[in-house]
């Protein structure tokens, strides 16, 4: 007889390191899960956080004409005389209670301090300036351009052709195209928006170098701006009939004059030390 062939044990499995195996493979798995969706998470954190602080907001105040006056807004020069430059103290603290750069407010800050010494009676503020300001063109910073440290935008503010478009005055050029470099119809310049007549008529020069006024320049621009405001002192606009009378000129329209009014009333609040 043929022995039958020999019956091989069957190859015993540890089961014990299978399922060990089978554990590490499952936490792995959570794992890259998890770190999947931290991930997705950090990134939606990412994309919501704000990218700095909140904006400044200005309830736009439904004033009729004449009727009021912006808040009283603390003069700059009330600031503390400890420092070697109240202004610049000033400006800073301000700036970081609002959307107004440090330049800027520098700028409205001069110029509402040398009106103070010129045409007292005026009473105009820093607030309506840089209330005309932000709508203009938001402290000089518009249409990609930016305010510098020298008080000029990064690229000249140049607005549309006046010619008479729906809802556009029509205004031949007055300047022959030196401001604006359109000699057909004048445009608006600078960060407080001068139409070249305008501007030619009240420019003034803030800083005593003996160079002429520059509408691009926030410091000319805004005491430029306070001296046009004021009529020649003939205005006061500490009363809600001279402050309408006086922006009403820079633009005879009512939103308008509400839009400036309420920026210029919460930039005053703003600025209260509390």
């Amino acid at each position: 007889m043929v022995p039958p062939p020999a019956v091989k044990e069957p190859v015993r499995r540890n089961r014990t390191g299978n399922i060990a195996g089978r554990i590490v493979l499952v936490l792995l798995l959570i794992a890259v899960v998890a770190a999947g969706a931290w991930g997705l998470g950090a990134l939606s954190r990412r994309a919501a956080a704000p990218l700095g602080p909140p904006p400044f907001l200005v309830p736009i105040q439904d004033v009729e004409p004449g009727a009021a006056a912006p808040g009283s807004a603390p003069s700059p020069g009330s600031a503390s005389t400890a420092s070697p430059n109240p202004v610049e103290e000033w400006a800073t603290r301000v700036a970081g209670k609002t959307d107004i750069p440090v330049r800027a407010l520098r700028a409205y800050a001069t110029a509402d301090l040398t009106m103070q010494r010129d045409a007292p009676a005026c009473r105009i503020s820093w607030a309506t300036l840089a209330g005309i300001g932000r709508v203009e063109s938001h402290h000089g910073n518009i249409n990609g351009a930016r305010l510098q440290a020298d008080g000029l935008p990064s690229r000249p503010i140049i607005g549309i052709p006046l010619d008479g478009g729906p809802g556009i005055k029509a205004i031949r050029d007055t300047d022959r195209g030196l401001l604006d470099g359109d000699t057909t119809w004048d445009r608006a310049v600078g960060p407080m928006q001068f139409i070249p007549g305008t501007w030619i008529l009240w420019a003034k020069r803030a800083a005593d170098d003996g160079l002429p006024a520059d509408p691009q320049n926030i410091d000319d621009a805004a005491l430029t701006a306070a001296r046009y405001l004021c009529g020649g002192g003939a205005r006061d606009l500490g009363t809600g009939q001279g402050w309408w009378a006086a922006v009403l000129t820079y633009n005879n329209s009512v939103e308008y004059g509400q839009n400036v009014f309420s920026g210029a009333d919460a930039y005053a609040r703003a600025s209260v030390p509390q």
